[in-house]
């Protein structure tokens, strides 16, 4: 059975309902991501939040951002998060933290930045929407290697150097730290 373009009784593009139901389980794992007292469930709502954004990135036609959204960040970053989270977090910690008593600091930031931010939403004219070009994976290819493989190359430069310095400081010796020769 083939489904109509509209949803009955509403008069929406299947797309659009599709469309709401990602945006408002990403505003609500991100809403998890920030409110929640668990650590570790924090960073599997982020986890949740980076798959509906995905979602979101394969409904607007860029399969190659969705799928390196998956890859990138629900593969390697969120993975990465969770894995230091857990080795590193003492069962020792302390019961009131700083950040706890700043709530109503952070209220008045959220409100005033979704202010300015509705403001410049409004206020910016937004063309019409037309098909997608340039999400191809040979486009996004020949962009990157291209004009711009210079930019390309300094990041993969510095992405190196931070990977490097990183397993430096990681496999230092415990002499180094308490001054003994």
């Amino acid at each position: 059975m083939k489904l109509p373009d509209t949803i009955p009784f509403l008069g929406w593009a299947w797309n659009d309902l599709l469309f709401l139901v990602l945006a408002g389980a990403l505003l609500g794992t991100a809403l998890m991501v920030v409110l929640g007292r668990n650590i570790i469930r924090s960073g599997l709502w982020m986890i949740a939040c980076f798959a509906t954004l995905a979602g979101i990135y394969a409904l607007l036609g860029t399969a190659l951002v969705a799928a390196a959204q998956v890859l990138v960040y629900i593969g390697a970053i969120s993975v990465l998060i969770l894995f230091a989270i857990m080795l590193t977090q003492t069962k020792g910690a302390p019961t009131a933290l700083v950040f706890h008593h700043q709530a109503r600091a952070a209220a008045v930031a959220a409100v005033i930045l979704g202010g300015l931010f509705a403001l410049v939403v409004a206020s910016t004219p937004w063309p019409l929407a037309g098909p997608a070009s340039g999400t191809d994976a040979r486009s996004v290819a020949a962009l990157l290697f291209g004009a711009d493989v210079l930019p390309f190359e300094v990041v993969g430069v510095l992405l190196l150097a931070a990977v490097i310095g990183g397993v430096f400081l990681a496999k230092r010796e415990p002499s180094d730290e308490e001054g003994a020769p």
